[in-house]
């Protein structure tokens, strides 16, 4: 039995043995076919392609024998046409002279004599045109050359035409002629206001004339009356300030624009506030007005307020910390303030009556107290939509009704979304900080909130959106009234206009002072250095006694830590605030601020806009901005509220791309000076891009 088994076992592993072997033969073969196919192939590609070498080699070979073809022609003709045209003349006179004299045999001598001539003077010719000639020279006269005339002479002609002709003496020399213009021109020489006077008088003598009696009595009515007003305004030179406003014309409204820096276009533009009791604002809004501390009010809310009372677009361009949200604020509350309590209640479930845009939590949260301080007191409520807090908890306030959302764009589009709001009465848009919200990317997401927005009550994009009397019409109502955006920036890059022509109708545009530009009482100050020396130099500064709070500029969150813990082991108190913080930790960081327990705060351009903390001594760039319109925003922290501030910079060769505008920003400002670093460098004398410099490698050398 087991040598049965052990027989079977043997004749497996045989035919395993066979059946290997067989696989390894078959193998094999396919190998060698495979290897003798991929030779035929690279046989085949090989013949190909010394065909197709082959082929290239002849095309090139008849492309070169046609280029050479072509400019042997090119030279040949470019060399007749070079030839001299007295040349190739000669040359074909010869050639005619020798057809009609070739049978001619008694001529041979005299052709040989004229052919002889004829090559004289060609080998002259081309002597004269290739060596040059000498040309003639004028002979110099020199002053001993000149012939002299005695005196005497030029009397003896004088008495001799005294003596000739009298009368023709006189006409030549005492009577002057008149130049004669035909009622064009001047006469040079002459005093040309003389000049226009006499032509004045001319025609003014005509018109005289040719003047009836009657028309004569019209225009001495017109002169009285003339007269009447000019004297009334001698009269009457006082300054605005001791007027009262009944008194107020036109020439005193334009010196009182000029005064506080106000320039306005777009349409009839009604007159500024020049105080809170002169206008016509209701008693409840001018007590909560009074209760909020706003003692006069500031240039833009003296130009913005009056607009946005006749319920018209508003484009607001101001420096950062000159009121511009009591200037959106207050007609807002005049309008809402005149609409029913009980329509206002019922109709909560259709959304707010005005959403307010912020580019940053924080400038919406400082909107939101604004808000809040004069709206309570009228029982108007609001709501902030902003990131950082529960999206529930803002949902239940939203549900439970209010008549102003105060919102970031990210954050509003999520809750619109999720079906948390709606905008189906919403009339009153403001866009605050509209450049920084651009340039952070919120375009497109303004664009879609306000596609939310119903269309039905949009503005005709006619001269009507500038009358004031039909954009009052339905301004009781709720849902009815037109839409009103406001927008107010601090500066205007074509983004902002292009989104200002996408949604604004007929706008008044608003500029006050010098609005873009570096604040007139902020004194920058610009030093270069190496990144190495910065440490050294912040302290430098820190200790030579400017007063808290300060505020320290840099381009990375993790250096705007590193930067905070050092000054603190030193034994300064610091604190951050970046992009990396939470919304808690921001609002920590900026009350500690405020109420005095820090004294500096270390913070990227996350903290350039919006934050308005009061009296900040200094703002120290310690990274220069990336570009100037940061660096603006930067400075604009200090000297607000009419105080004054320190801007100092840190500069490396880094900050090279920046340094032009830089220069160009501290030598507009009338409280600065340009250092000659900066002033001589040689980045600081074009704009980036506007010279081109060679590569090495690509410039010339003339040696």
């Amino acid at each position: 039995m087991l040598e049965l088994f052990f027989s079977v076992c043997r004749d497996r592993r045989q035919k395993d043995k066979e059946r290997d072997r067989d696989k390894d033969r078959e193998r094999s073969r396919k190998d060698r076919e495979r290897d003798r196919d991929r030779r035929d192939k690279d046989r085949s590609k090989k013949s190909r392609s010394e065909s197709l070498m082959e082929q290239q080699t002849e095309e090139r070979r008849r492309q070169l024998d046609e280029e050479r073809k072509k400019r042997r022609i090119f030279q040949d003709i470019g060399r007749k046409m070079l030839e001299d045209p007295q040349e190739r003349e000669r040359r074909e006179r010869r050639e005619r002279m020798e057809r009609e004299n070739n049978g001619n045999d008694e001529d041979d001598g005299r052709q040989k004599i004229r052919e002889e001539k004829d090559k004289g003077k060609e080998l002259q010719a081309i002597k004269e045109r290739y060596l040059g000639g000498m040309k003639k020279r004028r002979r110099t006269r020199h002053l001993n050359d000149r012939k002299f005339v005695f005196e005497w002479d030029a009397l003896f002609c004088i008495f001799y035409c005294i003596a000739f002709d009298l009368d023709c003496l006189r006409s030549l020399f005492l009577e002057k002629h008149q130049v004669q213009l035909y009622g064009r021109g001047f006469i040079a020489g002459i005093d040309l206001k003389q000049q226009k006077r006499d032509q004045s008088r001319f025609y003014g003598d005509l018109m005289e004339k040719r003047r009836t009696l009657e028309e004569k009595e019209q225009e001495e009515l017109r002169l009285k009356k003339v007269r009447k007003k000019e004297a009334k305004q001698r009269w009457d030179d006082r300054h605005w300030s001791q007027k009262k406003m009944e008194e107020m014309i036109d020439r005193d409204w334009r010196i009182f624009r000029e005064d506080y820096s106000i320039t306005t276009k777009g349409g009839k533009i009604p007159n500024p506030i020049r105080n809170w009791k002169e206008y016509s604002l209701p008693p409840h809004i001018l007590e909560v007005i009074e209760k909020c501390g706003y003692k006069d009010p500031t240039p833009i809310q003296r130009q913005a307020i009056p607009i946005g009372l006749q319920n018209r677009d508003i484009i607001g361009v101001a420096e950062t910390g000159s009121g511009k949200t009591a200037a959106f604020l207050i007609p807002l509350l005049v309008w809402i303030t005149t609409l029913p309590k009980i329509d206002r209640i019922e109709d909560s479930d259709q959304g707010p009556y005005a959403v307010i845009l912020a580019p940053t939590r924080e400038l919406a949260q400082q909107i939101e107290e604004e808000t809040i301080k004069f709206g309570k007191p009228l029982g108007i409520r609001t709501v902030a939509v902003i990131g950082g807090i529960s999206r529930e908890d803002q949902g239940f306030k939203l549900r439970m009704g209010c008549e102003i959302v105060i919102a970031t764009p990210g954050r509003l589009i999520d809750v619109l979304e999720n079906r948390y709001l709606v905008l189906s009465r919403c009339t009153y848009v403001v866009l605050d900080e509209a450049d920084r919200m651009i340039d952070m990317g919120f375009e497109p997401d303004v664009q879609k909130i306000l596609e939310y927005i119903p269309v039905t009550n949009l503005k005709p994009d006619t001269d009507d959106a500038e009358d004031p009397e039909k954009m009052m019409q339905n301004f009781e109502s709720g849902k009815h009234k037109y839409r009103q955006t406001v927008m107010f920036t601090a500066t205007m890059p074509p983004a902002v206009e292009r989104l200002a022509r996408s949604y604004l109708r007929r706008p008044a545009v608003v500029y006050i002072g010098s609005a873009g530009k570096p604040h007139e009482r902020v004194e920058q100050k610009v030093i270069l250095m190496s990144e190495g020396e910065k440490r050294k130099k912040l302290l430098d500064v820190l200790a030579s006694g400017f007063e808290p709070p300060i505020i320290i500029f840099v381009n990375q969150k993790k250096g705007c830590d590193v930067l905070a813990k050092s000054l603190e082991k030193i034994g300064y108190n610091a604190c951050t605030l970046h992009g990396g913080k939470g919304q808690e930790q921001r609002e920590f960081a900026l009350s500690n601020l405020k109420a005095g327990a820090k004294d500096i705060l270390v913070a990227t351009d996350v903290a350039g806009r919006g934050i308005d903390i009061h009296d900040v001594s200094m703002v120290l760039n310690y990274d220069m901005a990336k570009n100037i319109e940061d660096y603006i925003h930067r400075i604009g922290r200090t000297g607000r509220a009419g105080k004054s501030g320190m801007a100092m910079t840190f500069l490396t060769k880094e900050d090279s791309s920046v340094f032009y505008d830089l220069k160009q920003a501290i030598l507009e400002s009338p409280v600065s000076t340009c250092p000659p670093e900066l002033a001589n460098h040689p980045d600081a004398q074009h704009k980036p891009g506007t010279i081109l410099t060679k590569k090495r490698r690509e410039e010339t050398i003339f040696a």
